[in-house]
């Protein structure tokens, strides 16, 4: 997986197109640039300046409504009750 492909699907997650299209589309050609170049001198500097953004974007991104330890547990007490309930029923 190219490193273009690896960076969209983190903006996906991240939904950047959303909450910030320009550095977004920045960060995607920066991911292009280093696929496409074989000077490592180059690939770090375009390396370091997707890093940066990349690390904004995250800062950006939305709350997770969903996917914390929290959440984790009520799914899970909320299975048990559930399994209660038809216990209860049959017996």
């Amino acid at each position: 997986m190219s490193v273009a492909d690896k960076i969209a699907a983190e903006l996906d997650d991240l939904h950047a197109d959303e909450t910030s299209p320009g550095m977004a589309a920045v960060a995607r050609d920066l991911a292009k640039a280093i696929d496409d170049s074989d000077a490592p001198t180059a690939k770090a500097v375009v390396a370091d300046k997707l890093r940066s953004i990349m690390a904004d974007l995250r800062k950006l991104a939305p709350v997770g409504e969903k996917g914390d330890a929290v959440d984790d547990i009520a799914e899970q007490r909320e299975k048990r009750r559930a399994a209660a309930r038809e216990q209860a029923a049959e017996g």
